[in-house]
């Protein structure tokens, strides 16, 4: 997915974004010409994924530097309004440094960042297909030159990212070496990010898949009808420690259990070199009504309470491989991204 679906494009005045909160029952997009549009679209999930957050961070300054100059904002009240684009989600370190990558250029306009921006776009669709192949041929000598039963777990495809997909790009990788029998797709609760998006994508690209709940994801393992697992990520601290959708964890815990490899594929921009593990990772914690209730009913008894954490963090110990666009790390064999120049 390239060309015919853009997640995220940028049309001079502002983004065009995929929403993918409504898919897969409809295609509709979200036009973002001003900074309060582009926080409620990342923080509603209109645009998501890791990769996909620091590309429309990154447009988002130039959104800020053209509605300042529209309404006359000074320097305090545009770097305020950066601000909040850079904060609208905690976990993904990828949209502050989209956002730090093109503040430099604010200075010299919106045209100037957004050309920034769009070289970190086209630097992210280079890199995915990088991993692609990276993780393909890795895996492939780790696990058999056969077609495989991969296990996936939320959205890290072309949906995630400015094209193409991280995990998703590993998969369409094996996929184009006629490597794939099977993919699962974790459904992802609560918002289904794995049956809504993980499958469309898989669907539309012809690889066979099916949906599974996540609580049969660990039992799929164990039981030997998984051969590897591909995962993405949103954070990926200096010793491997990996954030990424809340159940990736029980999906690490089985794939070690089982002897098989938990593979991250993520752009080296996921890697955070200030934090020396997963413990420093800030989990943001999602509204309970995305657990309590569905279709706008209530599932739960009206005085009880959720816990939403969106993230949860797979120790480092776990991690097989790391997949970026430079090459594999095979973190639980002592091969750490604190170790690695970038």
């Amino acid at each position: 997915m390239t060309s015919d679906v853009r997640t995220l494009e940028w049309t001079g005045d502002g983004l065009r974004l995929l929403d993918q909160t409504v898919l897969p029952g409809r295609v509709e997009y979200v036009a973002a010409h001003d900074v309060g549009t582009l926080v409620d679209a990342i923080r509603r999930l209109v645009v998501r994924g890791a990769p996909a957050l620091g590309v429309a961070g990154a447009f988002g300054v130039a959104i800020a530097v053209r509605q300042a100059e529209r309404e006359g904002w000074d320097d305090a009240a545009r770097d305020a309004a950066i601000a909040r684009i850079r904060e609208a989600r905690p976990t993904a370190v990828n949209l502050a440094a989209g956002v730090d990558r093109v503040l430099p250029f604010a200075g010299k306009g919106a045209d100037a960042v957004a050309a920034e921006a769009q070289a970190l776009l086209d630097e992210d669709v280079r890199g995915n297909r990088a991993i692609g192949v990276h993780g393909a041929s890795w895996i492939l000598g780790r696990a058999g030159d056969r077609p495989l039963r991969v296990l996936t777990h939320c959205n890290a495809g072309a949906l995630a990212t400015a094209g193409w997909g991280t995990a998703l790009g590993v998969v369409r990788e094996l996929h184009r070496r006629g490597r794939v029998e099977i993919v699962y797709a974790d459904e992802t609760r609560p918002l289904l990010q794995g049956a809504r998006l993980t499958a469309w994508e898989l669907d539309r690209a012809g690889i066979p898949c099916v949906v599974q709940a996540d609580g049969a994801a660990p039992s799929t393992i164990l039981r030997g009808l998984a051969d590897v697992a591909v995962i993405g990520a949103d954070r990926i601290a200096a010793n491997g420690d990996t954030a990424n959708k809340i159940g990736s964890v029980g999906v690490a815990l089985a794939c070690h259990a089982a002897g098989i490899p938990f593979v991250v594929a993520a752009p080296w921009s996921t890697v955070d070199p200030a934090l020396p593990d997963g413990g420093g990772i800030p989990i943001e914690e999602r509204p309970a009504e995305e657990v309590l209730t569905w279709g706008g009913t209530r599932t739960a008894p009206d005085r009880v309470d959720a816990y939403n954490p969106a993230f949860d963090v797979t120790p480092a110990r776990l991690v097989t491989a790391l997949v970026t666009e430079t090459g594999v790390l095979e973190v639980s064999a002592g091969s750490t991204p604190g170790g690695v120049r970038g």
